[in-house]
């Protein structure tokens, strides 16, 4: 529920054990926007409101803590399950996840975790659909990701889902951070692995051969036509070398990144101008109204003029 001040109410579930970075980072992400009140809860001291404040939250967010193979007090996983039922949006944060899936909310369901806990988290929990390398994964009103960096993208999606585009880039430069990058992202760049070499000892460096070049490329010319080719042309790639790097660094197909970043600064315009949805579909590439409305509706879920309703100028 809302607070009286009209504010979406954040509980950050401080669980035992919990990770003391993995709670400051809600609380700074969230922190930095007014249309947020942000609530650290738990018991025994361990948050500055108790568990029960948990039954009036909008976002229940649940942070990583240590050993997660222990046993969760009944009392937490409790109030996670009210809290689904009751149909608030639920993020959990690296080893959080194991909470989630010790209350049987994620049973049936997708979800992942930091890289060195997906192997524990699909023996013990079967149930769960467990995806690999990803910063995170959104199924329903569950929200789960990776560890510290992909905690700033879960918030940052959030903000975006509730806020728009604009507020979430506003919010990224406060908290230094880039705008949030998609939930198909790879935590970590796929390396060739030898015999008798240690498995990720830590987490690989990102490769050398970065596409980013060719990305800002594609932001300064989101209004023309872009082809795979063109991208391979630019990257000096051949077409089967550039698609391969960009599923390593993006983790989508190139076409499919170009129509997200057409996607993000059609939002941002009609979250921020006046313009025609003629217009839009031309300044970011779409071509023909018709195109962008029906592009804009299955990856959005609303018509453009529908967003505009909910975030444009007139809605704040």
């Amino acid at each position: 529920m809302r607070s009286a001040e009209g504010e979406t109410v954040v509980a950050v579930l401080a669980m035992p054990r919990f990770y003391a970075l993995d709670v400051s980072i809600p609380e700074h992400v969230f922190g930095r926007h007014l249309g947020y009140r942000v609530l650290i809860c738990g018991d025994a001291g361990d948050g500055s409101s108790s568990l029960a404040a948990v039954e009036h939250a909008d976002v229940v967010v649940v942070p990583g803590y240590e050993d997660p193979h222990l046993p969760v007090p009944e009392d937490y996983l409790g109030a996670l399950r009210s809290a689904v039922d009751r149909g608030a949006r639920v993020v959990a944060v690296c080893t959080g996840v194991f909470a989630l899936a010790a209350g049987g909310i994620l049973d049936g369901r997708s979800a992942t975790t930091h890289w060195r806990h997906t192997d524990e988290l699909r023996l013990a929990y079967p149930r769960v659909d467990v995806v690999e390398n990803r910063l995170f994964v959104e199924d329903g009103p569950i929200l789960t990701s990776a560890g510290g960096g992909a905690a700033i993208d879960a918030c940052l999606h959030v903000v975006q889902s509730d806020f728009g585009v604009t507020v979430a880039d506003g919010v990224a430069k406060e908290v230094v951070f880039s705008s949030v990058r998609g939930a198909n992202a790879p935590q970590y760049a796929n390396t060739p692995q030898y015999a008798n070499a240690p498995q990720y000892a830590e987490a690989p460096a990102p490769p050398r051969d970065s596409l980013r070049a060719t990305q800002e490329w594609v932001m300064e010319n989101i209004g023309s036509s872009i082809t795979v080719q063109k991208l391979a042309d630019h990257s000096l790639l051949s077409r089967r070398t550039l698609i391969r790097r960009f599923a390593r660094e993006t983790g989508m197909p190139p076409m499919q990144w170009v129509t997200l970043q057409r996607i993000l600064g059609a939002r941002r315009l009609l979250e921020a101008s006046d313009w025609s949805v003629e217009k839009i579909a031309g300044a970011t590439g779409f071509g023909s109204a018709a195109n962008f409305r029906t592009l804009f509706r299955r990856e959005v879920g609303v018509t453009p003029t529908a967003y505009r309703k909910l975030h444009g100028p007139a809605a704040g």
